[in-house]
């Protein structure tokens, strides 16, 4: 097993460009609730996983959600485990490496394919995507299933940002999500990562 270490949440750089920020809340809300030691202990139970880059820097590669949703919440400390060392590399060949590894993915909240500058260099700087919320709510529903498939949520926002428009409220939400559990278990769903189709089994 990988070995915990314990590192400032600011120091965390992301490898995506967007969040469901819907679900940051949710998070922000489940941390809030757990004491500070049930909280030390989940954070344990759920590590980050990183990469460490050029000049030792550390990249996440996964749980973007749980990393802002800690700078939000102002804790300051997070447990992370490397996935692999890179720092010998230069940052022509980092980025680089880490896209043939399926560990960077700088798609906008518009669904664009952006170059690795536009990545923020914090986690306080990722940027809301509503249909990357979605997507999440979706699969919590069982409306598809978790996959090992890289940013398979993201293939489903874009997905859902076809077929489907959100007015920004909370109810529309709420409605949004029912519409798109019935997209994903629709033919036009039909070969995404995770599909479920109508038996949702």
């Amino acid at each position: 097993m990988a070995k915990l270490h314990e590192a400032d949440v600011d120091r965390l750089h992301p490898t995506q460009i967007s969040v469901g920020m819907i679900e940051v809340h949710d998070k922000r809300k489940h941390l809030r609730e757990l004491g500070h030691a049930a909280r030390r202990d989940y954070l344990q139970a759920h590590p980050i996983p990183a990469v460490l880059g050029p000049e030792r820097r550390l990249y996440l590669i996964d749980h973007h959600h749980l990393g802002r949703a800690l700078h939000d919440e102002g804790i300051a400390q997070a447990f992370f485990e490397i996935a692999e060392d890179f720092s010998s590399l230069p940052p022509t060949e980092f980025w680089p490496r880490m896209d043939a590894r399926a560990w960077v993915h700088p798609v906008d909240a518009q669904g664009r394919r952006r170059d690795w500058a536009a990545i923020p260099k914090q986690v306080k700087d990722l940027v809301d995507d509503p249909y990357r919320s979605l997507a999440g709510y979706v699969r919590e529903a069982g409306g598809f299933a978790k996959t090992d498939t890289p940013f398979a949520e993201f293939v489903w926002a874009d997905f859902f940002r076809r077929q489907l428009a959100l007015d920004g409220s909370l109810e529309g939400f709420d409605a949004a999500v029912l519409a798109a559990i019935r997209l994903a278990q629709g033919p036009l769903a039909h070969g995404l990562p995770g599909f479920l189709g109508k038996s949702g089994r």
